[in-house]
């Protein structure tokens, strides 16, 4: 079965990117050291990186994000989704409007302009083809920005919240959680390494 995943690294206190997040400044001052762990030569980093990304069969990111890494600094062969360790899953934008054009044309782009909810059914769309060609489960993973992450719990459409929790105080920048309906979590798993601590939750969903 498809699941939707949210899964991001996030600074101790609870920020997505540090002060200052832009085109050509994508994780803000300081906000590299959210993803040390993506690098990392920790036997645990690279093992939850590799199931992480093996089970992508779809990629939602919002279109701040999407400027990002299709930017003349972003992703390249070496630095794309998952640092070398997957494929190329479907990658589903949600903005109000398509890019002109786009730098990483090798990449599968869908760009939905009607909102979240239908971003996200389209990612489970793709996730689902794929599954059936290749013969195992596949699931959408929200990447991020925080703002779609946090969208996306709001609205009752994530499953299963993946945290990578970086040692690192930012003191500002692009806050994960901006309140919205409370949500139940159930911890589902706990990975400490050197660089992060993996934090793995089932997300209840609201009752009616």
């Amino acid at each position: 079965m498809t699941r939707i995943i949210a899964d991001i690294s996030v600074s101790l206190d609870g920020f997505v990117t540090g002060p200052g997040p832009g085109p050509d400044n994508g994780l803000g001052t300081g906000g590299d050291a959210l993803h040390t762990w993506a690098f990392s030569d920790d036997p645990e980093d690279r093992r939850i990186l590799r199931e992480a990304t093996a089970r992508s069969g779809a990629v939602v990111l919002g279109r701040r994000l999407f400027d990002v890494v299709d930017g003349p600094d972003g992703w390249d062969d070496t630095t794309g989704y998952g640092a070398g360790e997957v494929g190329k899953p479907a990658f589903v934008v949600l903005t109000s409007a398509p890019p002109e054009s786009v730098r990483l044309t090798g990449l599968d782009w869908t760009f939905v302009t009607t909102g979240l909810p239908d971003a996200v059914a389209a990612a489970r769309e793709r996730a689902e083809t794929a599954s059936s060609a290749c013969g195992k489960d596949l699931d959408v993973v929200l990447m991020g920005g925080g703002a779609t992450v946090g969208s996306a719990l709001d609205a009752g459409l994530v499953d299963t919240l993946s945290l990578h929790l970086a040692p690192v105080v930012l003191g500002a920048g692009t806050p994960l959680f901006t309140g919205g309906a409370p949500r139940t979590l159930v911890q589902r798993g706990v990975t400490a390494t050197s660089t992060a601590t993996h934090l793995t939750y089932e997300v209840l969903r609201a009752r009616p």
